[in-house]
């Protein structure tokens, strides 16, 4: 870890392991340089408890602090610093997600709307620009992979009724590569060391070990293992 920030990542850390409570995150929005009164913090609502699945069970308190700590990063510009900004989504994701593995490299500006339907495997990769519709639930598995701009969606909506709305699961397996600019619809299972390639829209199942392009995607060939599998692949995400 970084000996600069190392000492300020270890105060963050004993806050929020003492409950990510609306004292503790005015204090850790201040050693960000950032003030923000512990009674607005107290009294805020944030959108995703708005919606029927933020009332599923609703949100508590830590929780709420959590999400607020997350998406109140990308207004700082610590968000730049990946020697803070990396380890520091760390703490949080160990704490708000389903479950994190270890090593999650998280770029700026990844938003998701309930991290208690989130759940990520080791070494995980997210660039910049990623949205996570986590409502119908969203597994990623390790080494994965998702570049710039994707969207992931797990919910979807009635047309004859905005009231009416469906949830299905999305789950992403091991060392898949999700390239820039797709797009995987409600419900999709992307099997262990898939690629879709940049643009996709994905609306069905992708097997094992191919390569889907398009819109809609289909399969257009098999992946160029080389022979490899799992780790042989280098699916090695910075540090």
């Amino acid at each position: 870890m970084d000996q600069v920030f190392a000492p300020l990542l270890a105060d963050i850390e004993g806050l929020l392991d003492s409950g990510p409570e609306p004292a503790h995150a005015a204090r850790i929005m201040a050693m960000l340089g950032a003030g923000v009164p512990e009674a607005q913090l107290a009294h805020m609502t944030l959108y995703a408890e708005t919606l029927p699945k933020g009332r599923e069970p609703p949100f508590t308190a830590a929780e709420r602090c959590l999400h607020f700590l997350w998406d109140a990063l990308e207004t700082l510009p610590q968000k730049l610093m990946v020697n803070f900004a990396f380890p520091y989504r760390r703490l949080l994701a160990a704490r708000l997600f389903k479950s994190c593995g270890q090593g999650l490299i998280c770029e700026e500006n990844v938003r998701f709307n309930f991290g208690r339907y989130l759940s990520l495997g080791d070494h995980v990769f997210f660039n910049r620009g990623i949205f996570l519709d986590t409502k119908g639930g969203l597994s990623i598995g390790c080494a994965a992979a998702l570049a710039e701009d994707v969207r992931v969606f797990s919910h979807g909506h009635s047309e004859s009724s905005h009231m009416e709305r469906s949830y299905a699961p999305v789950t992403i397996g091991d060392y898949v590569k999700v390239y820039s600019g797709a797009t995987i619809l409600p419900g999709v299972t992307i099997g262990a060391q898939a690629i879709v390639a940049a643009g996709s829209l994905v609306n069905r199942d992708v097997p094992p070990n191919m390569v889907v392009a398009g819109t809609p995607a289909k399969v257009i060939r098999e992946r160029r293992t080389g022979g490899r599998s799992g780790e042989e692949l280098d699916h090695l995400w910075l540090f």
